[in-house]
């Protein structure tokens, strides 16, 4: 499903119990400087992001101060975030002029302390080629290094490099529970184009062999999928970002299973072994 750009008001884009990816709640909040809003979703974990801007937040009694650094666009700086547990209320003020803030979240039923993820604490990865048209940077925020105090989500920034490219490449789903080969993982999307007035394309195909859907994707595009292989991609001469929710079913580490049909790429991309493992 695509979801184009709008002003959402600071309501949820994506739900608790969404019936295409009940796994997940996103939702973007436009603060000013002073203005606090308080995000609380029973039943649901989250990570709070600035896009850009700087918010204190408050989760529990203990305050989080000075979250975010960037205050341009998302490619000006490194990411910081503050886990917040299941169930528990997060009040976040602005303390700059704006602020955007992105809330991730994953259906969970326990409930684990909160912890601020700074600049420091982000897990890169970088892979792919500009001769391959996959060059491609992963800034894990909530990655696997975070095992044991994190339920179900996962929370990443992915940046397509260069002129044009693939990400989600080669093609791979995570829909259906079937270890020790894949995970169902559901998962959204929110993208920004560098510059802003760039473009890009999100396939999904349900099957291998049949055709599937393309999605025009512009800066502020929100795409959930809740099942089937997803590449997407960029125009020439424009970069691609795109803040990425996952939320497991049964576990939180992620298994991609990749689309028989362009199985043999993982051999030809460089460092695409890596971005797996990172999942793992």
């Amino acid at each position: 499903m695509h979801i184009a750009p709008h002003d959402n008001q600071n309501q949820p884009i994506i739900g608790a119990d969404h019936p295409l990816v009940p796994l997940c709640y996103f939702n973007i909040l436009r603060l000013t400087r002073g203005q606090s809003v308080t995000s609380h979703v029973p039943g649901y974990e989250t990570c709070i992001v600035p896009a850009t801007g700087t918010v204190d937040i408050v989760v529990g009694g203990e305050t989080f101060p000075a979250i975010g650094l960037r205050r341009e666009n998302v490619w000006d700086g490194e990411p910081e975030g503050v886990y917040v547990p299941t169930g528990i209320p997060a009040t976040m003020t602005c303390t700059t002029d704006r602020a955007e803030v992105f809330v991730a979240g994953a259906r969970c039923d326990e409930v684990f302390p909160p912890f601020a993820i700074r600049a420091a604490d982000i897990d890169p990865v970088q892979y792919g080629s500009d001769d391959t048209k996959t060059h491609r940077k992963i800034k894990h925020i909530l990655g696997t290094k975070y095992h044991g105090r994190v339920g179900r989500l996962l929370v990443s920034e992915l940046y397509t490099v260069g002129a044009g490219g693939w990400s989600g490449f080669p093609s791979h789903k995570h829909d259906t529970t079937r270890l020790p080969i894949e995970t169902r993982h559901d998962e959204v999307y929110n993208f920004r184009f560098n510059p802003p007035h760039g473009s890009g394309l999100q396939m999904l195909q349900r099957q291998d062999g049949e055709p599937g859907d393309a999605y025009h994707i512009v800066d502020g595009s929100t795409i959930a999928i809740d099942k089937g292989y997803h590449p997407c991609c960029v125009l020439p001469g424009y970069e691609m970002y795109y803040f990425t929710i996952l939320a497991g079913e049964t576990q939180r580490s992620l298994v991609q299973y990749f689309q028989p049909s362009h199985a043999d790429q993982i051999e030809k991309i460089p460092g695409i072994k890596d971005m797996i493992a990172k999942f793992k």
